[in-house]
């Protein structure tokens, strides 16, 4: 596949339904284990962020434990060997958790159109999580399909990960 065109979204989001289809693929478990290492890695940042704001290592042991169940649960999902996919793995997921927050403030605040774009990038993340888990595409290739992706400014980022406990 490396030396065909690369694919569009839609091709994309396509294959992945008809290798569940054809393979009887059930992901719902998968996509529950795949919400719950979003929530660990966003855990590990919040352990994190406080250990240093508050100076108590107590919260890095925490980081130190969360991050060694996310590990595991990640290792169920992809496997350590071909270069980065398992750290491409896991900021997807990283980046599809976060798009979904900064969508959902967006969506409270009524800018509703701004959100579903977010929306859109969060979601396109996490298809490509699964296109890699189940190999329809390999690490590589991640780069190209995000290529038109709108990427954030450095402020809209930071604006957004600095309110990020502000429900």
């Amino acid at each position: 596949m490396a030396n065909e065109e690369p694919m569009s979204f839609e091709e994309l989001k396509k294959r992945i339904d008809e290798l569940k289809e054809k393979k009887g693929v059930d992901l719902s478990t998968e996509e529950d284990l795949s919400i719950a290492v979003m929530n660990l890695i966003s855990l590990e940042e919040h352990f994190f962020f406080t250990g240093n704001k508050t100076g108590k290592d107590e919260y890095y042991d925490m980081l130190y434990e969360v991050r060694e169940m996310r590990k595991i649960l990640l290792g169920r999902m992809i496997e350590k060997t071909e270069g980065e996919s398992w750290c491409i793995s896991k900021h997807l997921l990283a980046t599809t958790m976060r798009l979904m927050e900064v969508g959902t403030k967006l969506y409270s605040d009524n800018k509703k159109e701004e959100a579903k774009e977010i929306f859109g990038f969060a979601y396109k993340a996490y298809n490509l999580f699964f296109a890699l888990r189940l190999k329809i595409i390999k690490a590589p290739e991640v780069s190209v399909q995000m290529e038109n992706a709108k990427p954030m400014s450095f402020d809209d980022i930071m604006g957004k990960l600095v309110d990020c406990c502000k429900e």
